[in-house]
């Protein structure tokens, strides 16, 4: 089992900082094939979203939502950059960018997996 660690993130101007625990650790990188996520393209690994920390900064995020309004998307007001989300498969969940953690690589973890985020469960009408 990987040991939970705690996390430090930035977007690319520094406006934007958090902090943020992954019970999984570096350990289990993800992406999405949603519509907006395959644009995106940013790999992302799990925290518990009671540990999103906005450190600095909070003011600078602007927040992206659509669709059920469940998924909330957060990027730098000023440089644009993906930071967190909120998952809509698990709103007790939030994706931390990968490529925003202080000393991660998203290089160093591929192949990355990709989830099926055009299928989702939400999507299906009854």
């Amino acid at each position: 089992m990987t040991a939970p660690v705690t996390v430090r993130a930035s977007c690319h101007c520094g406006a934007v900082v958090l902090t943020a625990d992954l019970p999984r650790g570096l350990t289990a990188p993800a992406r999405c094939d949603c519509s907006f996520c395959r644009r995106r393209q940013a790999a992302n690994v799990s925290a518990r979203t009671d540990t999103v920390t906005i450190v600095q900064g909070a003011e600078n995020l602007t927040l992206y939502s659509w669709g059920t309004g469940t998924a909330k998307h957060y990027f730098c007001k000023t440089c644009g950059i993906y930071t967190h989300h909120q998952r809509r498969s698990d709103p007790d969940e939030t994706g931390i960018n990968l490529g925003c953690i202080e000393g991660a690589n998203p290089r160093d973890f591929d192949p990355i997996p990709w989830n099926d985020g055009v299928n989702h469960p939400s999507d299906r009408r009854g």
